[in-house]
Order: structure tokens, then sequence, then C-alpha cells
């Protein structure tokens, strides 16, 4: 404190205590949050700001120290809808923000137009989800995932196709997103590699709710398995329309239908369907205590379930930090080779990058339905 001296007009001295201004401004660093918190993919959306949110709470409530001094740390959020040129719009007022890191964005279709003006401004992102192998194929060396990719995981369930649910012929529909199509093209590649027959390739958009025209014509093909590429939203609509039309074929699709969503979107259209799917990730049995205590503080903190990738946020905003810490420094150019060579141990287990920022010895876990709630299968590298 210091204090300030007035003289009165009956020549009293009035003296005023103020603070230090040393005290007054506290240190923060910024990071950036993206994602789709309107539209028809925001349940996803605000599942994972959720998450990163609560890594910032956890962090506050300890202050992280980085150069020797507390600091704390705030989340920019802002809302992409998903959509690629809202995405590039998001990105640059981030970056005009101030930033020093970036926690998404959701879907590959925004990840990657935006992880351009990241790069431009090298400003290292994190994407808890953006599956599309594409993402870290462009040189960028401040783009990392952690999950599985596209490659890994259409590579796995095509082979699961023919190896363990017997399929002879396949049906392909995606939702001509980047992500849609990139796991769509994988499954297939897998699937006929694997022995499969391709019988109908069709496409619709993340914008639509009728599904008859596509579903009718796929019908006529009779195939053992229809692959969906796109996400929940569509996938729930599409099941229960399949049973409206006596479609007897097994459904399977990526992680975007993967999702503790998908059976109060597709009703009863789920009972009798076998349905498989695969999350781009998974906890192995060291880390599951860990998720469980996880899920249970995401439930008492937002009164909801987490949905699919809350925790990866989590463990992106932490990922961020830890190297701040461990450079020094919250600059992007002096904790990004940290960044670049970290080995964190967190929620979701153990994040190291490779060269081009994917995650080593990815996991991905495939998943079921029964009685309305999803089921594992198992977890796979």
């Amino acid at each position: 404190m210091k204090t300030l001296k007035f003289i009165t007009a009956a020549n009293c001295v009035l003296v005023v205590a103020t603070p230090m201004i040393a005290h007054a401004q506290e240190s923060t660093v910024k990071i950036g949050f993206a994602g789709p918190l309107t539209g028809q993919n925001a349940n996803l959306g605000k599942d994972v700001e959720r998450g990163a949110r609560m890594a910032v709470d956890d962090l506050n409530a300890n202050p992280p120290v980085i150069g020797g001094k507390k600091f704390k740390v705030v989340l920019n959020v802002e809302d992409d809808g998903g959509d690629p040129r809202q995405a590039t719009q998001v990105a640059q007022r981030l970056v005009d923000a101030g930033v020093k890191g970036v926690v998404g964005h959701f879907n590959s279709g925004a990840t990657i137009p935006a992880s351009k003006i990241y790069f431009d401004n090298h400003i290292p992102e994190i994407s808890q989800s953006s599956t599309n192998p594409k993402y870290t194929q462009q040189g960028f060396d401040t783009a990392f995932r952690l999950v599985a990719n596209d490659g890994q995981l259409g590579s796995v369930l095509g082979k699961y196709a023919v190896q363990k649910l017997n399929a002879k012929t396949v049906a392909v529909i995606d939702d001509r997103t980047a992500y849609g199509q990139g796991i769509a093209d994988e499954f297939l590649k897998s699937a006929e590699a694997s022995g499969a027959k391709l019988v109908g390739r069709q496409y619709t958009t993340d914008k639509a709710t009728d599904f008859r025209g596509v579903l009718t014509a796929v019908k006529g093909e009779n195939p053992d398995v229809v692959f969906y590429g796109g996400m929940d939203a569509q996938g729930g609509p599409m099941l229960k329309q399949m049973q409206q039309l006596g479609m007897q074929s097994k459904f399977m699709g990526g992680d975007g239908i993967c999702t503790g969503g998908l059976p109060s979107l597709a009703g009863s259209a789920l009972q009798g369907r076998q349905v498989i799917c695969a999350e781009a990730g998974g906890i192995t049995q060291e880390y599951t205590a860990g998720m469980e205590d996880f899920k249970k503080r995401f439930k008492a903190k937002y009164g909801e379930d987490v949905v699919i990738y809350a925790p990866y946020a989590y463990d992106a905003v932490m990922i961020l930090v830890d190297a701040m810490k461990h450079a020094g420094s919250s600059e992007p150019a002096k904790y990004l080779p940290y960044l670049q060579k970290t080995h964190y141990k967190g929620v979701i287990g153990e994040t190291r990058f490779d060269s081009k920022g994917d995650l080593q010895n990815a996991t991905l876990t495939l998943y079921t339905f029964n009685d309305g709630k999803r089921e594992s299968l198992g977890v796979q590298h």
C-alpha cells in the first residue's frame, strides 16, 4: 500500500491509502477455445468447452508458477458454429485478443482452415477431437491433436465389419464434411481390403434431417452394413428412418456418432439393431480410476454427464500450461519446443507427440449400444 496526502481547505491533512500498482495488476495468461457452441453440434461443443473451463478453474485454484511468477489463466471462448468460414474469423479474433495457445477446434472442417492462421501467428493449437489426417500433414509445427486420426479409426472399423460382423457387402453414406468424408473413405478402403464389396455410396449434408431418399437407394442393395460418416445429430434420425423403412442392416460410424447422446437421438431405433462405433481415444486400465473421478467431478460441477471429449479438452489446457511452466514463459516461441517434446500424464492417459503433432501410441475404443447405454468393446492401439 502507499499513501497520498491532500491539504483540505481547513489546512487539515487528509491521508488516503491506495493499493500499490504492482499488486493491482495481476499477471494473466490467455488461452483460446473455439468450438461449435451453437448449431446441431452444440451439445458436443459445449461438452468440450466445459472440459476446458474445468481445467482453468482447477489451475486457478492453485495458480501456476511460470518463470517465477504466479499466473491466472483466462479462457477466451469463441463459437465457430462448426463452420469453416466462421472458424477462420474466430481464429483471427483469438489471435487479435493475444491468446498464447488454443484448445480446439472441434471438427476437422473448422480446425484445418483455422490452423493456418494460428501457424502464421506462431500460436500453438491442440485439437481435442479433430481426426482428419490432413490437419497434421500441412507442415505446421503449431498443430497438435490428442486423438487417433481417421486413418486409424477407419482401418479398425473396416476390419471389424468384415472379421467380426461377417459383412460381405457394405454401403457408405457421408455428410460431405472434412470429417465425415474422411472417415468414410478410410472405412471403405479398409473394408474392401478385408474382402467386403461396396454396393452403394451416398451423400447427405451435416444440416440434413430427411435421409429417406439415400436410405431407399441403399435399401435396394440390402447391404450387411451401412456406415455413416458424420455426427450423432444426423446419425440418430438416420437410424429412426432406417427403422421406418424396415431396413435390417447393421449400422457403423466413427466417433461423431459414438456419443452418450445417440440413444436419445435414435430412440427405439437402437433396439434390436447392432450398432458399432469407435471413439478416437481410449483409457487404459492404469487411468480408469482417474477418468471416473473426472466424470464425477464434471457431473457435480455442471449437472450433466460427459458427452465424449470433455476430458481431452481438459488435458489440452493442462498440457499447454505444463509446457509454459517447463519453459518458464508463456510466450509461444519459448514454450513451443517444450510442447513438442511433452510427456504429460493426465486424465486421458500419457501424452507424447510425434514429429507431426500426432499422438504417439494413439488408442481408440470400440463401442456398441445396449438398453439405451453405450458399452465398451475394448481399447485398441
